[in-house]
């Protein structure tokens, strides 16, 4: 896919993954309409983004705000003309297990994590099909692949992510529009350190499962939105973001069942 002069809408760009996936779609010359919930954080972003010789807007947006979201296309197609991409990246954390959770928590995740992507999805897809190339990626987790303790709420989230994205792809085949899922292992972002807690969790329990979490996270951001943008001009239905998120891969689809044993003896822990 040809990316120059291309209209490329980022939720979640105010930071991370998002951010730098803004900027690898800008250093291609895609234009882009820049939407996250922190507004002088996305407006820095695209501020950053003109200086590479793109047009950049930003925008102050709650995915899990169904009338901002609805007339969000409007918003997007008035300032640029058309829209050709659309990069669901928006997301939350919720650590704890399922028995610790409050349903309210769960409920908060899904809204973002999942809601958000179908509420998004629905609302720019008829402006993606009038494209004569267009292209909805989603960003799921190395925890749409497997499931580990503790994140009961999080996983169930990116593997809805997943199997949405699947379907859609197969609903989608023939038309000018393509879908991507992407899994991001452990990339070095604040997810982990703005992560919400079980409300009833000791203290000194909650920091050391951040700071657990925290050193997973390894990967520049950088180097993740490059993954991400070669595998949207590639086509690629799956898009796999570091050697851990396709060693796990490859480990599920050997042992979709007792994988987390296989897990343990090659990490040790």
């Amino acid at each position: 896919m040809k990316l120059a002069n291309r209209v490329a809408v980022v939720t979640g760009a105010g930071g991370g993954i998002g951010r730098a996936t803004a900027f690898s779609l800008a250093r291609r010359g895609s234009h882009l309409a820049l939407a996250d919930i922190d507004g002088p954080a996305v407006e820095r972003v695209a501020e950053e983004a003109r200086r590479l010789g793109v047009r950049a807007t930003h925008h102050l947006l709650d995915v899990a705000d169904r009338a901002a979201v609805h007339a969000f296309p409007g918003l997007v197609d008035g300032a640029h003309g058309r829209i050709d991409l659309l990069i669901n990246n928006a997301g939350v954390a919720l650590g704890g297990s399922f028995e610790q959770l409050a349903l309210e928590d769960f409920d908060w995740l899904m809204e973002i994590n999942f809601h958000g992507v179908v509420r998004m999805t629905r609302a720019f897809l008829p402006h993606l099909r009038l494209r004569d190339e267009a292209r909805i990626v989603n960003v799921s987790s190395i925890y749409g692949i497997i499931s580990p303790p503790g994140q009961s709420a999080y996983s169930a989230s990116k593997f809805a992510v997943r199997g949405f994205s699947n379907a859609l792809r197969h609903e989608l085949e023939g038309t000018t529009v393509g879908v991507s899922v992407v899994h991001p292992g452990g990339v070095a972002t604040a997810i982990a350190r703005n992560a919400r807690a079980p409300r009833d969790a000791p203290r000194d329990e909650i920091e050391r499962g951040r700071a657990i979490a925290q050193r997973l996270l390894r990967m520049a951001p950088e180097r993740a939105g490059e993954i991400i943008v070669r595998g949207i001009e590639r086509r690629q239905a799956r898009i796999l973001v570091g050697g851990d998120a396709r060693f796990v891969a490859m480990l599920e689809r050997l042992s979709p069942i007792h994988y987390r044993k296989l897990l343990k003896k090659a990490t040790g822990r």
